[in-house]
């Protein structure tokens, strides 16, 4: 939205931090979801971004944080030489008509990031919404709705050819889709994969079960004599290699194989999509489950139950933990 060239990132930005966001409830079912951030956000401006970064489809965290970190550095005393005020950088004609009080004190204030934070992700969703029918990038629309306004979208068809727009364009997406680090997985793909999880909740375990496509009848027969052969459901390792599918990552088909292709991570390091690995040794490990945070999973547990939030001391055995890569082999 500033009119100001904009400025290189400091690596400090892209510190990678995952929250989740994840509550207890009835029948230890975490019903809140995680929220993923490669950006690194000031403490005090974090809830306030993960709130705010669920206004509409469009806006997710991560890029509202990227979109506040290249407009003001998360600085809300801000002011850029032609007038944009604030840490998200409202020139006043649009604050006048999109500012909202976002902390009900009666007051719309440019200067406060509890009203400019989710001004700034309602704005958002506006552009997005009258750029929607633009051809090219939605993403890329929309951010340079944000800086260079609508109509210009609009006239160009897409992103203005401005130098300052498309470095604006440039800068957050690069910086919305940093990869966490050691794994080039971006956040927005391990909240695909936690989301295509739980909408597997309920669906039936089938030993042998399940592929990138989704759920399908398994084979025979499991340690303890049990068929998924008339059974269309998940088994664990099946339910991994689905939720991973629809982050366009592909993973092995066996829990065993799984944790061969992630990166090793400590158990005090787990992170939201990290997956959790039970067995007594690397070959021995035959069973696998998505780490969601606060000590929950979602897994395909065994024979007889369905897909569903456990927590991660469910089963005695725990063995690792492990990130995920992507491009490693193919399902099998």
């Amino acid at each position: 939205m500033r009119s100001a060239a904009v400025g290189a990132i400091g690596a400090g930005a892209t510190a990678a931090v995952i929250v989740a966001a994840l509550v207890q409830a009835a029948g230890d079912t975490p019903v809140g979801k995680a929220l993923g951030l490669t950006v690194s956000v000031p403490e005090k401006y974090r809830g306030l971004i993960e709130d705010a970064g669920e206004t509409c489809p469009e806006v997710t965290p991560n890029l509202l944080a990227a979109l506040l970190q290249t407009e003001s550095e998360f600085d809300p005393e801000a002011r850029s030489p032609v007038g944009a005020r604030g840490i998200a950088q409202f020139m006043p004609s649009t604050w006048e008509s999109d500012g909202i009080d976002g902390n009900g004190d009666g007051r719309r204030d440019v200067l406060d990031p509890e009203d400019a934070i989710p001004s700034a992700a309602k704005y958002l969703c506006s552009v997005a919404e009258q750029v929607k029918d633009v051809p090219g990038d939605k993403q890329a629309n929309m951010l340079a709705a944000y800086n260079a306004g609508p109509l210009a979208v609009i006239k160009h068809g897409g992103v203005p050819p401005y130098k300052e727009t498309q470095g604006y364009v440039r800068s957050i997406t690069s910086i919305a889709n940093k990869p966490i680090a050691g794994t080039g997985t971006t956040a927005e793909q391990i909240a695909a994969a936690i989301n295509a999880a739980d909408k597997q909740i309920g669906m039936p375990y089938s030993w042998g079960g399940g592929n990138s496509n989704g759920p399908s009848t398994g084979g025979c027969c499991s340690p303890n004599g049990s068929s998924g052969a008339s059974i269309t459901g998940f088994d664990c390792s099946g339910l991994v290699v689905y939720a991973y599918a629809q982050a366009g990552i592909s993973l092995p088909r066996t829990a065993a194989d799984q944790y061969a292709a992630s990166v090793p991570v400590s158990r005090d390091e787990m992170a939201p999509g990290d997956l959790v690995f039970y067995g007594s040794s690397p070959q021995g490990i035959h069973h696998v489950g998505i780490y969601v945070g606060s000590g929950y999973m979602i897994e395909a547990p065994r024979p007889g139950l369905n897909v569903r939030y456990s927590p991660i001391t469910a089963m005695g055995d725990f063995y690792a933990a492990a990130r995920p890569i992507p491009h490693q082999k193919k399902e099998i």
